[in-house]
């Protein structure tokens, strides 16, 4: 079987097992973090990201595939300090995390420019470490697919082109920009099963996530807790449609979450929770809370977990 990239070096494939296929180790903003780093508490960070992959994997969790990507503060020494100490997977990616923005270092050169750089975290290392990306991360917004958006998804299209490791798009569904994405990265030659649509059960419009699946792609409905997006009962409702159109194989959940998310204040999380704006958004809420109402509802039964936290990432990883 393939090998798949981590941060502790490449694993079988059929090593990966459970896999949440989007979860964030670390979210930084990494020029806040460059430039005042006692802004930041190291020790509680590790402890809260322990404690949340600890967590995961009471619950039979595997690995763990992080998109943080530029922007998001990317630091791969961090996620292996955490794969050391759990056992756990970590996946990571190479890639740019922006809805528009563009340093002039990358403005001035060409998307081929930038594409080097992407391959040079999958074939030679992340950050100065022998740690390989495993997929690219790109991402557009409501702002939409910008002159500056299109040019990282060309560059991640062409990264995946020259080294065949597939992509992860944020996309904002409400906007309907997935589709343009999708344009984009066929466009360039990149295989459909080599795409990711994250966020896609951001929306609770069947039949658009499913259009997307007709193209051939994979979909994230990977924002389970995130209730300010989509309260969770619409997207078990979505989900649990998705599979009863025979959706499985097309199909990964996940919850994005970010236990050391920098954006807020500590002290505003409790005050989401009260608000509705997020419930439970932990690494473990699929297993505790979502994965019950859906064997109720008679779509997840063994076979369809199997296709979906196992062998769906294995399949998009090695694509």
């Amino acid at each position: 079987m393939p090998e798949v990239q981590t941060v502790q070096g490449s694993v079988d494939a059929s090593e990966l097992g459970v896999t949440l296929i989007h979860e964030h180790m670390r979210t930084r903003d990494e020029a806040v973090a460059a430039q005042w780093p006692r802004a930041y508490d190291e020790r509680d960070e590790l402890e809260k990201v322990l404690s949340e992959v600890r967590g995961a994997q009471g619950h039979g969790v595997q690995t763990i595939v992080d998109p943080t990507a530029m922007f998001l503060g990317r630091d791969v020494r961090f996620m292996k300090q955490i794969a050391d100490e759990t056992g756990v997977h970590v996946v990571a990616c190479t890639g740019i995390y922006s809805y528009g923005h563009l340093p002039q270092f990358f403005t001035n050169r060409d998307l081929d420019a930038m594409a080097a750089l992407f391959v040079s975290d999958i074939e030679e290392g992340i950050q100065g470490t022998p740690i390989r990306a495993a997929f690219i991360k790109c991402a557009a917004d409501a702002e939409g697919v910008t002159e500056s958006i299109e040019k990282i998804h060309r560059a991640a299209a062409r990264a995946c082109i020259q080294t065949g490791v597939p992509i992860m798009t944020h996309s904002a569904p409400p906007t309907a920009n997935a589709s343009r994405q999708i344009d984009i990265l066929l466009e360039e030659g990149v295989e459909p099963a080599r795409i990711q649509i994250a966020h896609a059960g951001d929306t609770d419009d069947v039949d658009f996530i499913e259009s997307l699946i007709e193209r051939g792609v994979y979909v994230g409905m990977d924002r389970y807790g995130l209730e300010l997006f989509l309260p969770i009962a619409k997207r078990n409702a979505t989900v649990a449609e998705l599979l009863r159109r025979g959706h499985a194989e097309r199909i990964m959940l996940s919850q994005d979450a970010s236990p050391t998310l920098d954006w807020y204040p500590a002290e505003s999380r409790p005050q989401f929770e009260a608000s509705g704006a997020i419930h439970n958004w932990t690494m473990s809420l699929l297993f505790e809370e979502i994965l019950p109402t859906l064997r109720e509802l008679g779509v997840m039964d063994d076979a369809v977990f199997q296709t979906v936290f196992v062998d769906n990432p294995r399949r998009w990883l090695t694509a």
